[in-house]
């Protein structure tokens, strides 16, 4: 490119960026970015009592810009209620009723509070209000004035002894650990609505924890209970084994607010799921002969996303006698465990005869909170499990009569009801 050419571009370049310059200038307002800023009373109360509790802050902007409203006591200790916002021309008007960002006092002595304050109002005394402005340019001006606070309610609304119970937590409905008990104090009362209670996931999605019924009304000052069960007793699939946050938030009338947090773990939480396979039972016979034994084999099948806590006896187990029971073995009903049941018509309790899901060998095992083994079939496994009964009690006015077996969950459900029916004859030695 020769030496005219490229002197040409230049100035055409040059009488562009000044044509620019022009029309920018002729765009651009003349004067500070902040036109005007007024407060539309010199007094407030800020205490939710309905006399002088908001005021009215109306600022106009000639251009676009970034604007910071604060206060300024007689120290010169700065309050922010925006700050660095940006905002485009125009006007505009904000409530204050007193609350700014969260500060600190001298003073402060938050006994058994070990969150954060997020909002909190001002105390008594003379302040100036200040709204700055600044351009794109950098160009900045502000404009201020005097207010009196004096009545403020200045007690927060503190969360205190906030604990969640076991924070090692498995929503599988196996009876242990099932439910995470979190409780909270308040140290004010509050609207009812005020106070909230959040699971948050690591991704932070949250999840609201409704509290429990108690002596103390919503928002009452006082002990607050929450009982998650992460929606497991509604069918509900619980939130992913991991490490979780829990959060408790209160806001009082006038808009403080505080913030506490502690962290709760998810092991082994799914839905339990298990099914006779087919609802098949191989039965020994259908015909016994007094002192004999009848005996059942059967599969099992974990199909849900939960394992399954199960107790003994182990498969393979028969019992000597049709009067005798899990119980007298020492395998006494336990909450949330699971076991294969046999049933007959003249049994006088609800099958009698359990067996558990496996032995130890065939079972996962997993330590409680208290450290003591526990049994599990896993998801998507499968288990045979045998067992039989001696028929050595003769009842005449029902022979024959019906057995048949069942899937237990203890204390929560009899999932597989009546299944393999079989009519079987107790004959004479």
């Amino acid at each position: 490119m020769n030496r005219s050419r490229l002197l040409s571009i230049v100035i055409a370049l040059a009488l562009v960026a000044a044509a620019l310059a022009g029309a920018w200038a002729v765009l651009r307002p003349a004067g500070p970015p902040l036109v005007a800023a007024a407060l539309d009373r010199p007094a407030l109360s800020p205490n939710a009592d309905g006399d002088d509790d908001v005021a009215h802050l109306s600022y106009t902007l000639r251009r676009p810009a970034s604007v910071s409203i604060y206060f300024q006591d007689a120290a010169e200790q700065r309050f922010y209620f925006r700050q660095d916002k940006a905002r485009d021309a125009g006007e505009y008007q904000v409530e204050f009723a007193g609350v700014v960002d969260a500060f600190s006092l001298p003073t402060d002595n938050f006994a058994d509070f070990s969150g954060r304050v997020l909002r909190r109002g001002l105390p008594n005394g003379q302040y100036t209000w200040h709204v700055a402005a600044t351009d794109a340019a950098g160009a900045t001006n502000e404009l201020s004035g005097a207010l009196t606070i004096s009545g403020a309610d200045a007690a927060l609304p503190l969360i205190v002894n906030f604990g969640v119970s076991p924070t090692l937590f498995s929503p599988n409905r196996d009876g242990i650990d099932d439910r995470a008990t979190i409780t909270l104090a308040l140290t004010k009362d509050i609207a009812p609505d005020g106070l909230r209670v959040y699971l948050i996931a690591p991704d932070g999605t949250q999840l609201s924890i409704e509290e429990q019924p108690g002596n103390r009304q919503p928002g009452q000052a006082g002990l607050h209970s929450f009982d998650y069960d992460a929606g497991i007793d509604q069918g509900l699939t619980p939130p992913a084994d991991g490490a979780y946050t829990v959060l408790a938030e209160a806001e009082d009338a006038l808009g403080q607010r505080v913030q506490v947090t502690t962290q709760l773990a998810i092991a082994h939480g799914g839905l339990p799921r298990a099914e006779i396979v087919l609802g098949e039972v191989r039965w020994s016979a259908s015909s016994v002969v007094v002192g004999h034994f009848l005996t059942f084999t059967l599969v099992v099948e974990n199909y849900g996303t939960a394992p399954l806590r199960t107790t003994g006896p182990a498969p393979g187990y028969v019992y000597a006698s049709m009067l005798t029971n899990s119980n007298a073995l020492g395998a006494y009903e336990e909450s949330g465990a699971w076991r294969i049941g046999l049933m007959c018509q003249t049994c006088k309790s609800d099958y009698p005869w359990r067996w558990a899901l496996g032995s130890p060998e065939s079972l996962t095992l997993i330590r409680d909170s208290n450290d003591r083994p526990q049994y599990y079939l896993m998801p998507g496994q499968t288990a045979v499990v045998t067992g039989g009964v001696a028929l050595d009690e003769v009842v005449p006015s029902l022979n024959p009569q019906y057995f048949w077996a069942g899937l237990i969950h203890e204390n929560v459900a009899v999932v597989n009801n009546r299944i393999g029916q079989n009519l079987v004859t107790i004959l004479a030695p």
